[in-house]
């Protein structure tokens, strides 16, 4: 194993020492591994969080316009309520507290706990789930379909409504509306190799890559031969055009790595995908290429669309500012 680490149980807690270092505007609470805005809003707070490996989610979306916290597990383990709680008890202003949640049966337990305790200290709290994932209806830790990069979208619009003074249900709602309007899927080329593990968790072979992989190197749909970038866009683009109905809209899309795919790739993609999607006069309004929601050093790619309205474009372009994303 290859990795720029010290030991493998300090990798969470290195990470994120090593971000509030990198980042003044954000504070590093220790042993909770909870990362906050170094100074706390006044409004309706938006938290998420879930486990290390998928950076820069959660963290790097911690700023205004986006996240107020973010909440980290070890590697690709959901964070324990206690956690939890720390980042409600960082963030509350008195207006209340959303937590956007990624469809992960660890993630929908502890983050749900730590709402029935935080209602018991009377702080306001409501829970958005992401599923954006159309790969598979169930999968190894996910009852339904899982969360992944499409979260992206949800911590900007939300964090973009909050900042407007929107009440709760306000936020809550613009957030619902986004999931509602996002799909994702993707794909794997290589599997990635876990600090604690030392040795990549599956094999594909050199000819191989997995359509529909999750990802925590979850099963997908089908294991099939190394495809061209305009066949891959095509595979992806299409199981998100058959889950919902894009025709005729203007949307955002993501091109997101999963941490090991050159950004050379990417850019070659979603050349692929503006073309078919232009065939197919589907507008895109704004385009995000990069590495938005990872897996360690997997390499490989997915695919998120959501469809926009008049609300939803200006909570999109609303400015932000946090180290992985900024909207000026």
């Amino acid at each position: 194993m290859k990795k720029i680490i010290n030991k493998p149980t300090d990798v969470v807690s290195e990470l994120l020492r090593g971000m509030e270092k990198a980042y003044p505007s954000l504070k590093y609470i220790e042993k909770l591994e909870v990362i906050t805005r170094r100074e706390k809003s006044d409004k309706v707070a938006v938290i998420s969080g879930g486990g290390a490996g998928h950076e820069p989610a959660h963290a790097g979306y911690v700023g205004k316009g986006m996240l107020d916290a973010a909440i980290s597990g070890n590697v690709f383990s959901s964070p324990s309520p206690d956690r939890i709680i720390e980042g409600i008890n960082q963030t509350n202003s008195g207006k209340g507290v959303l937590m956007i949640i990624k469809n992960y049966s660890g993630d929908i337990m502890n983050f749900g706990l730590s709402k029935d305790m935080a209602e018991m200290d009377d702080i306001e709290v409501e829970t958005v789930v992401v599923k954006d994932d159309v790969a598979v209806p169930d999968s190894t830790y996910s009852t339904g379909r899982r969360g992944i990069a499409g979260t992206v979208f949800v911590h900007k619009i939300a964090g973009a409504k909050a900042e407007t003074g929107a009440n709760l249900q306000e936020v809550k709602a613009a957030a619902e509306k986004a999931i509602a309007n996002i799909r994702s899927m993707g794909m794997a080329m290589t599997p990635c190799t876990l600090p604690a593990v030392g040795k990549p968790g599956f094999v594909l072979g050199d000819d191989e890559i997995e359509i529909g992989m999750g990802i925590h190197g979850e099963p997908g749909v089908e294991r099939t031969n190394v495809k061209t970038a305009k066949e891959l866009a095509e595979i992806l683009l299409n199981k998100v055009l058959e889950d919902y109905d894009y025709s005729n809209s203007e949307v955002a899309l993501m091109v997101n790595g999963l941490g090991g795919t050159p950004l050379m790739e990417l850019y070659i993609l979603n050349n692929e995908v503006q073309q078919l999607l232009e065939e197919k006069n589907i507008k895109v309004y704004r385009t995000f290429v990069g590495n938005y929601m990872t897996a360690l050093d997997m390499t490989g790619c997915s695919l998120t669309l959501m469809k926009l309205d008049d609300e939803l474009k200006e909570l999109l372009d609303a400015p932000c500012d946090t180290p992985a994303l900024k909207v000026l």
